[in-house]
């Protein structure tokens, strides 16, 4: 997995990061990152998967304000990367064809819908086939000198098709301490 802990410090960019990178590491990181998502929620419950945990630091700046300080499950962490992730391959490939973006491309899977363990492994493994999906619909010779007109934050820099895909990777990242602290506290409270 790509470390973006430069990126987090502010010392370094996501467009930085991705310079060095090319179409075919992204499915390889695809891969990587839904692994680690996988190893994680290994030996889960159906009950870790609507489990509310302990978090102080609830703050959805982005969501429902009546939510904003609504600790996450397990399922809600999982479909909110995941419809993240999948907006960014969406968008990346708009890059990659030479296009600018325009608006946002995202879906996210009602979390109160999301009960099980299984379901929790099917929206994974549906979000690594539909990112490597968009990745197979990349023109064989991508536009990487197409770069977003807008910026996240300060950190991104100029994103070209890659940068714009490893965007939802970091985003998965920054999500990754959440899931296992989620996990933590559920199997915890099993014992």
């Amino acid at each position: 997995m790509l470390d973006f802990s430069a990126v987090t410090s502010g010392s370094q960019t996501l467009a930085g990061i991705a310079a060095g990178l090319t179409k075919t590491d992204l499915y390889q990181l695809t891969d990587e990152t839904i692994n680690v998502m996988q190893e994680i929620i290994t030996d889960t419950v159906d009950a870790d998967v609507t489990f509310v945990p302990l978090d102080p630091q609830a703050n959805d700046t982005f969501g429902n304000s009546e939510e904003a300080a609504l600790a996450w499950t397990l399922g809600h962490v999982v479909v909110h990367a995941t419809a993240s992730s999948e907006e960014a391959a969406a968008l990346a490939l708009v890059l990659a064809r030479g296009l600018q973006v325009e608006g946002r491309s995202r879906y996210e899977t009602p979390w109160e819908s999301v009960t099980s363990i299984a379901q929790v492994r099917q929206r994974l493994e549906e979000s690594r086939r539909m990112r490597k999906a968009m990745l197979d619909a990349w023109p064989d010779e991508p536009h990487l000198d197409t770069i977003m007109t807008y910026s996240f934050f300060p950190q991104a820099g100029e994103l070209n098709a890659i940068g714009r895909f490893i965007l939802g990777l970091y985003h998965d990242a920054s999500h990754l301490d959440q899931m296992r602290e989620i996990v933590h506290q559920a199997s915890a409270s099993r014992v």
